[in-house]
């Protein structure tokens, strides 16, 4: 699946008298038949958007809009607007989330008010919350809930019991796991495993000798001695120092990031036996069993060595594979079953106590958050408790009130516009895919095959998960090591059941978009379809040109980089001509080659990922392009291909339709980072910063530049021939 934006994908609750247990409210549906009460959403930065949907107010005219469009229409914002205290970044996305956070406070709240049975969706709700609130009972127990943990963690003697420990919920592992449909057979689910593991974000942070890299493992080192301290160990900075040289080991096995993305290089289908080959003298045999998985034979590996053959394929010359290629799962195993125990030990408390500092003691909760969120990410203050309550609400109880705000906050009106809009979409991808002329026709036809086999969600699913036998109590840790314990025996129990293609992975509440390779699915939750993104009273080409272009945008992931691999089932293989794909990626490429150049802090590195963010990129050019023409299709009354004089947009506020449909682009990418969150966001994300998702994007398109007149001097100009069009 991929995000439109990066970020946590939340959850959501539901209230019993909301209509039929598991099942989403209909338009009709009165629900609970009462009006929600009165409360006030406060957002950092105004909700205003302008009279027809686009806030002029914000706009820095003195900026030429060739220069630097993205601060063209957001730079009277960004010049006066001013991070608090507990964020690392603040945008149009932020203030949605912001709204819907509050939003699902006043739902949890309303909830457990009404004191509802604890077995029930909504009792696990309230219990969860009030004791993630209850910070005075937390700091009394101490480290006394952890005990139970941190004694089996203490008690490893072998490496069957580490292999136990590595696979049972609320422990780090070195070896990710979690099932999902095989790629080249997506009616089928499969284990899949990757490598986890790290403290740091990223391999990088480990491998980088540069002085802030220096610096950030030096802090990292000091974070794993104090939880070592706090659980006990009189070595602590030793055994600190030890832990972080075995997660430098690990990190070298991990792949670049980059390079990860390459999907045929990352499927791997394995025997049982093939696995137990890579594994070694790793005891896996007892890992699978303890996950639940023993029984079975055939498992998708990601970072597999690849053979000559397949580097070849996927263009990787020895040098550069040595770089970007650690030793994958097998050094993994290696490193699992021959480096010392003890170390092991040491590792698995400092990660525990770090993955739950959230519901540990305050001094550990805030040295976690020191490190986490102040050194890594700059954000000077942690968020409210009750924001971070709703946030693991949202988490592990996510669709436990998603029907309560679709009734309150999703009128009916809003899904039938959006099926107007992804109708236009879809129709302008059909045209496009018609004009290109890089493309054959045999390719052409696979492509509209796809196309047609789209399927997109709007608003909300039709059921919503009930959390049978997720048991939730008074104590905050329990409770977080239930929640991970439900979920994954939820998911491994999909392995005995047939891939559900009216599934979601996001709640209606989730302020994101994803698009699914292995359904052929693009899918808009209800929290945003809301304004700047989308708004029924708002004119026409911003509506085009914000959500219409995030809709493109999905759309445009089924043909990116990665997502081209795919057919219109679903599967995991190759449609395309051998000279078709040159020329894509040759695109792809040139694409990749603008971006890199893109470097937003003052030092001058690191710049932004090309290749990292191609697919992202991709996306957001085609995107835009598709949104271009959609805009175009709903103007052409006629039907006759061509928008006429008499069907032109009118002007608004001495705007043209065009040019108000690139304002609302850059409007919806409003955003401002602190350095140390966009320096992280440079080096593991897959996105692009937002201003390049502007700027980047409007500079490839012939039509923006004919909207604002831009000539060859404006700084963002690229000569026609330079212009990159992918769809």
């Amino acid at each position: 699946m991929k995000p439109l934006f990066a970020g946590s994908a939340g959850a959501a609750l539901l209230l019993a008298a909301c209509g039929p247990a598991g099942t989403a409210p209909q338009a009709e549906t009165p629900g609970t038949g009462q009006a929600a009460p009165e409360r006030k959403v406060e957002t950092t930065s105004p909700d205003e958007w302008g009279e027809w949907g686009i806030d002029l107010s914000m706009r820095d005219e003195s900026v030429s809009p060739g220069d630097n469009f993205f601060m063209y229409v957001n730079g009277g914002w960004y010049a006066d607007f001013e991070l608090p205290g507990d964020k690392t970044r603040y945008g149009a996305f932020d203030l949605l989330r912001e709204k819907s956070e509050q939003q699902t406070r006043f739902i949890i709240e309303d909830l457990a008010a009404a004191e509802p049975a604890t077995d029930t969706p909504e009792g696990k709700v309230a219990a969860m919350y009030n004791a993630f609130l209850d910070t005075e009972a937390i700091n009394q127990a101490g480290l006394s809930a952890a005990q139970p943990w941190l004694e089996r963690i203490a008690g490893i003697e072998t490496r069957e019991d580490l292999a136990d420990v590595f696979a049972s919920p609320g422990f780090a592992s070195p070896i990710g796991m979690y099932v999902w449909v095989d790629a080249k057979d997506p009616d089928t689910y499969r284990p899949q495993l990757s490598l986890s593991g790290l403290g740091l974000p990223d391999r990088d942070y480990y491998l980088k000798t540069d002085e802030k890299s220096e610096e950030i493992k030096a802090e990292y080192v000091e974070l794993l001695a104090f939880f070592l301290e706090r659980a006990g160990y009189e070595d602590a900075e030793a055994k600190a120092a030890d832990v972080m040289a075995l997660e430098t080991r690990l990190a070298r096995a991990h792949w670049d990031r980059a390079t990860s993305r390459n999907r045929e290089l990352t499927y791997n289908k394995l025997s049982r036996e093939e696995l137990e080959t890579l594994a070694g003298d790793f005891p896996l045999r007892t890992a699978l069993d303890t996950l639940g998985i023993g029984g079975e034979s055939v498992f998708i590996a990601s970072q597999v060595p690849p053979s000559e053959e397949e580097l070849e394929n996927a263009g990787l010359s020895g040098e550069e594979a040595e770089q970007k290629l650690g030793g994958g799962i097998p050094a993994a195993m290696e490193l699992a079953a021959n480096a010392d125990i003890g170390t092991w030990k040491a590792y698995l408390t400092a990660h525990f106590l770090s993955d739950h500092a959230h519901v540990l003691p305050r001094d550990i909760d805030e040295a976690n958050f020191a490190f986490y969120g102040t050194t890594l990410r700059g954000q000077p203050e942690q968020r409210p408790r009750w924001k971070r309550s709703v946030s693991t609400i949202e988490n592990n109880l996510g669709e436990a009130i998603a029907a309560v705000y679709v009734e309150r906050h999703f009128p009916p009106e809003n899904k039938a516009a959006m099926d107007a809009l992804v109708a236009n979409l879809r129709a302008a991808m059909k045209a496009n895919l018609a004009d290109l002329d890089w493309m054959s026709e045999e390719t052409r036809a696979r492509a509209l095959e796809k196309l047609e086999k789209f399927n997109p969600k709007i608003g909300y699913p039709q059921e919503f998960e009930q959390y049978e036998g997720m048991r939730i109590g008074e104590n905050a840790l329990e409770n977080d090591i239930a929640a991970t314990r439900w979920s994954l025996e939820d998911n491994v129990a999909r392995l005995k059941q047939e891939p559900d293609r009216n599934e979601w992975f996001m709640t209606p509440q989730t302020v994101n978009a994803y698009y699914n390779p292995s359904y052929n699915e693009i899918v808009f939750p209800a929290a945003i379809l809301q304004p700047p993104f989308f708004n029924i009273e708002a004119d026409p080409a911003v509506n085009y040109g914000a959500i219409g272009g995030v809709i493109g945008h999905e759309i445009g992931h089924g043909f990116d980089d990665q997502g081209s691999k795919y057919d219109g089932d679903g599967v995991l293989q190759n449609w395309w001509t051998e000279a078709d794909r040159t020329a894509f990626d040759a695109l792809g490429d040139a694409l990749v080659a603008q971006y890199n150049q893109y470097c937003p802090l003052e030092e001058g590195e690191p710049c932004v990922n090309g290749r990292l963010s191609l697919g992202e990129n991709i996306g957001d050019l085609g995107g835009l392009s598709l949104a271009y023409r959609a805009y175009q299709i709903s103007l052409d009354e006629n039907g006759d291909g061509t928008v006429s004089e008499d069907e032109q947009a009118p002007l608004i506020d001495g705007l043209t339709g065009d040019q108000r449909f690139f304002l609302a682009w850059g409007q919806v990418w409003r955003s401002k980072y602190r350095e140390d969150a966009m320096r992280q966001q440079l080096l593991t994300g897959p996105h692009s910063p937002p201003e390049f998702r502007v700027n980047g994007v409007v500079r490839n398109l012939d039509e923006w530049y004919d909207a604002f007149d831009i000539s060859e001097e404006a700084e963002l100009y690229l000569p026609p021939e330079k212009r990159v069009r992918i769809w």
